[in-house]
C-alpha cells in the first residue's frame, strides 16, 4: 500500500508536532512534511511526488484570511485541504467550506476527534464540528463570490493576494518575475471574473470572505 503523504502548514512548531503525531497515529508509516508559512507549504507540494492531505492554519506568514486556502485550491484542486484553526465562528467555517475546504477542525477539538476528522476527509467526506448550522443571512452572496474566485487561475490568485498586500504592478512583476504588462493582463482578468471595476473593488470583494478570520487564531 502506498505511503500516506501529508503537509502541515502552521507557524506554531509545537502544534505542528501535535498534528503530526495525530496523522502518524491515524496513518501508520505516514510521510508528513511541515511548513511554517504558505511559501514553504507550496514548495513542499511542488517537491512531493504525491500529497493526500493538507492541514492549513488560517493565520500564519504569507496568509491573509482565506487567501492561502484559495491559492492551494487553485494550484492543487485534487488535494483535500482541511482548515485547522483556533477560530470557531460558524460563518468562518461556512466560508471555508464554500471556498473548497474538505473540512474544518477547530484547534480545541480533542485529538481523538481530530483523527476521526482526518480519516473522514481521506474517505471522501466533508468534516465540520457537530451542530454547525449550514445557512447564514449572506449565504447566497458568499456562494456567488466563492464561485467567481474559483475561476481565477493560480497566477491570478497570487496577483490578487499581492493586491491585497497593497503592492504596485511593478512590485508584483518583480516578485513573480514577469513583465508589468503580464501583471496588468492578470489584473484585468481578475476584474472581469469578479465583476468589479477597479483593483480596490477586487480587494474589497476578496476581503468580504474573511469574516471573523481576523480574530485570534
Amino acid at each position: 500500500m502506498p505511503a500516506f503523504h501529508a503537509i502541515i502548514a502552521d507557524d506554531h512548531p509545537l502544534y505542528r508536532n501535535a498534528l503530526k503525531q495525530a496523522l502518524e497515529a491515524s496513518f501508520p508509516g505516514a510521510m508528513v512534511a511541515e511548513a511554517g508559512n504558505l511559501n514553504q507549504a507550496v514548495e513542499s507540494l511542488r517537491k512531493a511526488e504525491a500529497c493526500d492531505l493538507i492541514l492549513l492554519d488560517l493565520k500564519m506568514p504569507g496568509v491573509q484570511g482565506f487567501s492561502g486556502l484559495m491559492y492551494l485550491r487553485a494550484e492543487h484542486p485534487a488535494v483535500p485541504v482541511v482548515i485547522v484553526s483556533a477560530s470557531e465562528e460558524p460563518q468562518v467555517i461556512r466560508r471555508a467550506l464554500a471556498l473548497g475546504a474538505s473540512g474544518y477542525v477547530p484547534k480545541s477539538t480533542p485529538m481523538e476527534e481530530m483523527r476521526q476528522a482526518f480519516a473522514a476527509v481521506i474517505n471522501g467526506d466533508i468534516w465540520t464540528p457537530p451542530g454547525l448550522a449550514t445557512e447564514s443571512a449572506d449565504a447566497a452572496e458568499i456562494a456567488d463570490l466563492a464561485k467567481r474566485l474559483a475561476t481565477l487561475t493560480p497566477q491570478q490568485m497570487r496577483v490578487l493576494m499581492m493586491l491585497r498586500e497593497g503592492l504596485l504592478n511593478k512590485q508584483i512583476a518583480y516578485q513573480l518575475t514577469v513583465s508589468e504588462a503580464t501583471v496588468k493582463a492578470h489584473v484585468s482578468a481578475i476584474l472581469l471574473k469578479l465583476d468589479v471595476d477597479s483593483r480596490t473593488q477586487a480587494v474589497i470583494a476578496a476581503a468580504k470572505l474573511d469574516g471573523e478570520v481576523g480574530a485570534e487564531i
